[in-house]
């Protein structure tokens, strides 16, 4: 019998319609259930249950769905783990991984060594079928193993707190008349993509580049040019960043450009590479900096099969005018543009202005190992350069300037320089004896101190020669002048402001009349400053030096 007792579903329906038209307290509603029962054969108590089911849901799974009923839950959750333990740990980047039947057959057979001990299952009790099912069921299966976690959006609070930087392959494979070609390599260098984006804003910058590989030269020259002032009134990308986010690549990698950051003050932050994050993707953070690529890809670069720029200036031209539209485009989120939310979100103190191109070069410094020759010359990238005659022979530390011709020398905690390449032999109508440096003074004493010392007599024999006298020579000390870091723009002291006047005049000081020579000590005296020196020198020795040229042509 059903769980209506046999009476059909319409019976009961109207049955039910026939008692709603009476009051609850009626007496007529039990003699209709009475009547009912015997009309279907039933007893009253079996006719109330069946009205009372009968708008009730039914289940339509059992009551034990998801319990395991052969083995434990807890035991089998353990089976479960592991293998789906043993597909991750055996999964490639093909996405082959060991199966369930086979890790079945593994946990059955061998066992599997666990920091918990090690886990067996008895044979037989494991099917296949129930270990998907289960996996599925809990969680355990390799799609939601392998899935990535929630993305996390970040964003600035303010324009030029933090710059995103890449750099792409263009698809414009290469430029008929490059600006240079590197005769030790094959093929023309390959026009590339660098960009830097605002993370608040989403405002960029982008330029050509004709480069065989990533190097720090072209990463820094791109960014002097984004940091730089713009011809347009405010309206571009500019000024120096708090902080710049970039991939963990050849450039951020450059003692050079981390030196250069630090002394701008740009905090460098680096993205960690795939796989060293667990399962979250490490380059989803670049995702504003990828968007513009995009973009100059399928809205600009496709118009490149119509008309192709012949020079990397007529490029970057085409390039700067597409990117001033798409700064003008609508902000992500904002009812502005992208360049009006970077005005608008600038920091209350405005914008750091970038410093000149000259003192950006004397950042770009890089370290070198070199040992100095015996004429006390260095060789650096082709160019000689006459150091100190007292590095003559010693391992010292070169920084060399990527784009400057300036060298400094680091030896033992002191700098010397700047040094500039030497132009050649010196002509032997300007040629002069080479002062006696320190180190020569110090081994002509040391000489003439040997050849005067002696030893006693009874150093040989053991025989005290009370009567010899000993020979005392003392020894005189020589202080230790150390010049200012770099000294580019100061002299490190008097007498290497009197050098640089010979040097600037190419005479010696003392071929000068008295008054010169008292205007030189005097001026040397009351500054050290080298523009002031020089203006002063040029402003009165010039006109007297162009006179003499002009009398010497005239003879």
């Amino acid at each position: 019998m059903s769980q209506n007792g046999g009476i059909a579903a319409e019976a009961l329906l109207d049955l039910r319609r026939r008692r709603d038209q009476l009051p609850p307290r009626h007496a007529s509603r039990r003699a209709i259930v009475e009547s009912a029962a015997d009309l279907f054969g039933v007893s009253r108590a079996t006719l109330y249950r069946a009205l009372a089911g009968q708008l009730q849901p039914q289940g339509l799974r059992r009551a034990d769905r998801g319990k395991p009923r052969k083995i434990d839950r807890q035991e089998l959750e353990r089976y479960c783990e592991t293998v789906a333990a043993l597909k991750l740990r055996t999964s490639n980047l093909k996405g082959r991984r060991l199966s369930t039947s086979r890790c079945i057959e593994l946990l059955e057979t061998h066992g599997v060594e666990t920091p918990q001990g090690l886990v067996r299952a008895p044979g037989g009790l494991l099917h296949r079928a129930t270990v998907n099912r289960y996996l599925h069921l809990w969680g355990y299966d390799h799609a939601r193993m392998t899935r990535a976690p929630a993305a996390v959006r970040f964003e600035a609070r303010t324009a030029n707190a933090l710059w995103q930087f890449d750099i792409s392959p263009s698809d414009l494979k290469e430029i008929e008349q490059p600006v240079w070609i590197d005769p030790d390599r094959k093929g023309l260098p390959v026009p590339m993509l660098f960009s830097v984006v605002d993370d608040r804003s989403g405002a960029a910058y982008q330029e050509y580049r004709c480069i065989y590989g990533e190097d720090v030269e072209s990463g820094l020259r791109f960014l002097f040019n984004a940091m730089a002032p713009k011809d347009e009134s405010g309206q571009a990308l500019q000024g120096i960043p708090e902080a710049l986010y970039l991939d963990n690549g050849p450039i951020a990698k450059s003692g050079v450009f981390n030196t250069v950051m630090e002394r701008l003050g740009v905090r460098v932050m680096t993205h960690v590479p795939a796989g060293r994050d667990g399962r979250r993707p490490t380059a989803r953070a670049k995702g504003k900096v990828e968007r513009p690529f995009r973009t100059v890809k399928e809205a600009h670069e496709t118009l490149y099969h119509f008309h192709k720029p012949e020079t990397e200036a007529e490029a970057n031209a085409w390039l700067s005018r597409f990117i001033d539209r798409y700064n003008a485009q609508p902000h992500r989120r904002e009812p502005h543009s992208r360049i009006e939310d970077w005005v608008r979100n600038l920091p209350g103190e405005g914008l750091r202005q970038m410093c000149s191109w000259e003192r950006f070069c004397a950042f770009a410094r890089e370290p070198e190992r070199r040992r100095v020759a015996s004429d006390a010359r260095v060789r650096v990238e082709g160019a000689f350069y006459d150091v100190d005659a007292d590095l003559a022979g010693e391992t010292v530390t070169v920084w060399w300037g990527l784009f400057d011709p300036e060298l400094f020398v680091e030896f033992r905690e002191r700098r010397f320089g700047p040094y500039r390449p030497s132009g050649g032999p010196i002509p032997l109508h300007r040629y002069r004896k080479p002062r006696v440096s320190a180190s020569q003074k110090r081994a002509d004493r040391i000489g003439d101190l040997a050849s005067k010392l002696s030893v006693p007599r009874a150093a040989l024999s053991g025989v005290d020669y009370s009567l010899a006298r000993a020979a005392v020579v003392p020894l005189r000390g020589q202080p230790f002048g150390d010049p200012d870091p770099y000294g580019q723009f100061t002299y490190g002291g008097r007498l290497d402001a009197l050098r640089g006047v010979s040097d600037l005049l190419r005479r010696p000081l003392a071929r000068l009349a008295e008054d010169d020579l008292a205007f030189i000590n005097a001026l040397v005296e009351r500054t050290l400053d080298k523009a002031a020196i020089e203006h002063a020198v040029l402003e009165r020795f010039m006109p007297k030096r162009s006179a003499a040229d002009k009398e010497n042509a005239s003879c």
